[in-house]
């Protein structure tokens, strides 16, 4: 559950590790509650991360597993439903435009984490032992040459239906998510700094989920920052989160929403990790993420609600 408060000191650490010069490691839960944030020279053995071809950890598996075994129980349909219809309420109240509806999947799987985070193909991979597993396309923040960018990444489509490309690129409902979304990342940009503009609008990436190539509709939003960026990283990590492709628009308002309506703890499901690295910084956000809980493991997605949403089709995006 989002409570509006942060973990000041968890950011504190972060500001004074980058002032300090050395190359770190940061992952913040959706909640801002859970802040963990380690120098590269002594990641705890635990860990194991890919960033935008970056490796560390030792958490490899190297098991031989013939047929993988992957069954999702989601919630029903009807269940669904009665959050979804919370959201269009609160569209039609205009306490929110867009929010990001989420709920957690119970999966059957002869995987273990360890096993998924090494089979897994993606941009951005984050591992932490006997706790959940992410592997996700979706940067968040990017630094370098004293210039920071987001790349919100809003609407999919199986990119083995016919015309997909133009399909996803021209239905209003995707529009409309997009726009809201990237206007949100541009005024957060705004906050931390200057000469905010959107430098590519509505571009398509290719990614590989499982068997199923996707595309998916990203922007890159860029602002100036000044020289000394550094000493205020975990200022602006504070700033800039949750993020807004996974919340919604406006924010606070729209988390107050989430918090009422999902009825689960995200937890790390779609907060953001990072590394800091000499004078750059590259982050992503928590999707494509695998929870291991008491009873098994829980697969955490959503999609954005919108007036213009149907339930059937956000359900089955979720799935």
């Amino acid at each position: 559950m989002y409570s509006g408060a942060c973990n000041k000191s968890g950011f504190d650490r972060i500001d004074t590790l980058a002032k300090s010069g050395e190359d770190f490691l940061f992952i913040i839960s959706f909640d801002k509650q859970n802040i963990l944030s380690y120098p590269l020279d002594s990641l705890p053995e635990s860990i194991s991360f890919e960033i935008d071809g970056l490796e560390y950890g030792r958490e490899i598996s190297d098991r031989q597993i013939q047929d993988i075994k992957f069954n999702p129980s989601p919630i029903s349909y009807e269940e669904y439903c009665s959050k979804f219809e919370k959201i269009i309420e609160e569209i039609k109240r205009g306490n929110t435009y867009l929010l990001n509806l989420t709920q957690p999947t119970k999966i059957d799987t002869n995987l273990t984490l360890k096993d998924i985070y090494s089979l897994s193909k993606a941009k951005y991979k984050l591992y932490i032992k006997e706790q959940f597993v992410c592997f996700s396309p979706e940067s968040f923040i990017e630094i370098k040459n004293n210039t920071i960018y987001t790349y919100p990444m809003k609407g999919t489509i199986d990119a083995d239906i016919e015309d997909a490309k133009d399909k996803i690129l021209s239905n209003p409902k995707e529009m409309a998510e997009h726009t809201m979304v990237v206007d949100l990342m541009r005024n957060d940009l705004n906050m931390v700094g200057f000469d905010t503009k959107v430098d590519d609008f509505r571009y398509i990436d290719k990614i590989q989920a499982g068997n199923k190539e996707l595309l998916q509709v990203s922007s890159k939003i860029s602002a100036k920052l000044d020289n000394n960026w550094r000493d205020r990283v975990g200022t602006i990590l504070n700033t800039l989160t949750p993020a807004g492709s996974i919340s919604g628009t406006p924010k606070c308002k729209t988390l107050e929403i989430i918090n009422r309506v999902e009825g689960y703890s995200r937890g790390f499901f779609s907060g953001i990790f990072g590394v800091c690295i000499g004078d750059k910084l590259k982050s992503a956000v928590m999707i494509r993420y695998i929870e291991k809980q008491k009873d098994g493991f829980v697969y955490k997605s959503g999609g954005g609600i919108t007036l213009d949403s149907v339930a059937i089709d956000e359900y089955k995006e979720m799935i």
